[in-house]
């Protein structure tokens, strides 16, 4: 005999889309106030009461990423600990490095702000390590702008980029920015464009038409030691030698980012930021899409199972190629609309499944070239 019955189960689908950590940046260093502390901050937030009144490169970098960032901003400021002394004595980089571990185990972010000089191959390739600890321990992708210290009259400029040339030099971090300060504050400058709410994040800095940069330390141009005002030849240099730097156009107001470069092999992918930006973007979605497909057969070696789940798995590929309008202008998806064969699934062994997704960008107009002709025909009926 059976006992008439109904059960009701709910099952989640897992279908929401899950909150972004994208435009939300760490800025790491030294304050007068809250040693030790992570703490939020936007545009409402007074820096005075936070970091101090002292003057500092993170309150400075800060103020001028809020205000290149625009409406809606927010960050996350980890303030260095008071350094010890002796044995106790931490390097620099060591007290980054910490600061940014210590952070993850209260905020998620996309992007970390090294606001101290960065000197050494040695920190640089220790933070591209970091990033790479942060994957293992908290399967989470960062990328970093780190600081380089200005020329401050000590050296002729073509000694400073020779300087500069020399220390990234034979450096692979593909996900880590150098931004050296040439008219002042300019990490916090860019860390503030890449954050603004009027582009995306497959938007470069360099778009002209997001406006002139601003909340830069001067807009005057600097001198070297032999009273040489920078020019572009020196920009474009460093540019080359792998720096992200402003610039400016002749006879065209205002100063703009070259581009975000960051330490990529030569031919590599992952040469400028925006590409950064959106890999991280798919693989944190597709990462929380997999969780929970472990042990679940309805993921299997079928053909059935195989095509359903390679059409579900293109789904952040499909939401993030969606066109949006942005204070009335259109902007293209951050990336084309999948094509059929670019998400594959094959199974390994009974247990082991590899998925494999192929994501593509837009181009981007970095080199405008105009050919213009003239038509000097007569008129039929002249």
């Amino acid at each position: 005999m059976t006992w008439p019955s109904v059960t009701i189960e709910q099952y989640n689908t897992f279908s929401s889309s899950p909150d972004g950590v994208e435009n939300t940046l760490l800025f790491v260093g030294n304050a007068q106030n809250n040693k030790g502390k992570v703490l939020p901050v936007n545009a409402n937030s007074d820096l005075d009461e936070l970091l101090g009144t002292n003057a500092s490169p993170l309150k400075n970098f800060l103020q001028s990423a809020l205000t290149n960032a625009g409406q809606n901003a927010f960050f996350y400021v980890a303030v260095l600990p008071e350094a010890g002394r002796g044995k106790e004595a931490t390097s620099a980089c060591q007290a980054w490095q910490n600061a940014v571990l210590a952070a993850q185990e209260t905020v998620s972010v996309e992007g970390v702000v090294i606001t101290e000089p960065v000197s050494t191959k040695d920190d640089i390739n220790a933070i591209q390590a970091l990033r790479q600890t942060i994957i293992n321990k908290y399967q989470r992708r960062i990328w970093f702008i780190l600081t380089i210290a200005a020329n401050n009259n000590s050296k002729t400029w073509a000694e400073y980029v020779a300087e500069l040339t020399a220390l990234q030099k034979d450096i692979a971090a593909p996900q880590v920015m150098l931004v050296p300060e040439i008219f002042g504050f300019e990490p916090g400058v860019l860390a503030g464009r890449l954050c603004n709410s009027a582009v995306t994040i497959a938007d470069s800095p360099a778009r002209v038409a997001t406006g002139a940069l601003s909340a830069l330390k001067t807009t005057e141009r600097p001198k070297d030691s032999a009273g040489q005002a920078i020019d572009l030849a020196t920009l474009q240099a460093l540019a080359t030698a792998r720096y992200s730097v402003p610039m400016w156009y002749a006879d065209y107001d205002g100063l703009y980012w070259a581009d975000g470069v960051t330490l990529e092999v030569k031919g590599g992918d992952y040469n400028v930021i925006e590409h950064v930006r959106i890999a991280d973007k798919v693989a944190r979605r597709v990462r929380l899409m997999a969780i929970p497909k472990i042990a679940d057969r309805s993921l299997n070696s079928t053909p059935g199972s195989i095509a359903a789940h390679e059409t579900l798995f293109a789904r952040p590929l499909r939401t993030m190629a969606k066109s949006t309008q942005i204070n009335g202008v259109t902007f293209p998806g951050e990336v084309k609309s999948p094509q059929k064969g670019d998400v594959a699934i094959t199974w390994q062994d009974e247990k082991t499944v590899s998925i494999s997704i192929v994501v593509r960008p837009y181009a981007c107009p970095k080199t405008i070239k105009v050919g213009i002709q003239l038509d000097k025909s007569l008129e039929e009926n002249a």
